[in-house]
């Protein structure tokens, strides 16, 4: 059986899908500003001194990154209200599970940064009289944190894709979206290929954008 393609309907939800992608940037955006500095911190947590500080960050972090972030999303949103009593939004359930595994993933960046750095680097620091803390500040952690960024990217990918998860919760971001359009007009074939494709182009740039940073740190180093 021939198909017979027709991308009108998506023309004419063209504000839906703008709007879809707006809030599939806005949850991706907003579980970014919880991974960075969580996972920052638990890098730190884990690899400090403290035995209750570090087994706790390893405990988060092993729980997190053994979850999938489907089953996350779902249990932010249904589970975790009736724990704590309060209601959550579908973007809040969303931004919260995304963004704390996230902060899982990274730590385990950042923290792979920071052991990369030879402990040459520490011991000439402190031997001019610098603190362990300053040191750790102003000598090793800028350097991990350049060796880290390009897979800090790769994993901002990952975080991007992710978002596709809300729309199980019914959060109106892309996904979500276009599964409305395919409804109403019957014509899922264009529309998730739409959908696909916004998706491809974004990656796709994001990826490159990646490699050729990559490149460049290498290129200074």
């Amino acid at each position: 059986m021939r198909y017979e393609w027709d991308f009108s309907v998506v023309w004419r939800s063209t504000e839906l899908f703008l709007e879809g992608g707006r809030n599939s940037l806005w949850l991706f955006g907003s579980a970014l500003a919880i991974a960075l500095p969580l996972g920052l911190l638990l890098a730190v947590l884990r690899m400090s001194r403290l035995p209750v500080a570090s087994h706790g960050a390893v405990a988060y972090i092993d729980l997190f990154r053994a979850s999938p972030a489907l089953v996350l999303v779902v249990w932010f949103y249904f589970a975790l209200p009736i724990l704590i009593g309060v209601e959550l939004s579908a973007f809040t359930a969303a931004m919260l599970a995304l963004g704390l595994q996230s902060a899982a993933y990274m730590a385990e960046v950042f923290r792979s940064g920071v052991e990369s750095i030879g402990p040459g680097q520490r011991e000439a620091a402190m031997s001019i009289g610098m603190r362990r803390g300053v040191a750790f500040q102003h000598i090793i952690l800028p350097q991990a944190i350049k060796r880290t960024i390009p897979i800090l990217f790769t994993r901002l990918i990952e975080l991007l894709k992710s978002t596709a998860l809300a729309a199980v919760i019914t959060y109106e971001e892309l996904v979500f979206n276009g599964t409305q359009v395919a409804a109403a007009t019957f014509r899922p074939i264009e529309t998730y290929t739409t959908v696909a494709l916004v998706y491809f182009v974004v990656i796709f740039a994001a990826s490159q954008a990646t490699l050729r940073l990559e490149r460049h740190l290498a290129a200074s180093d």
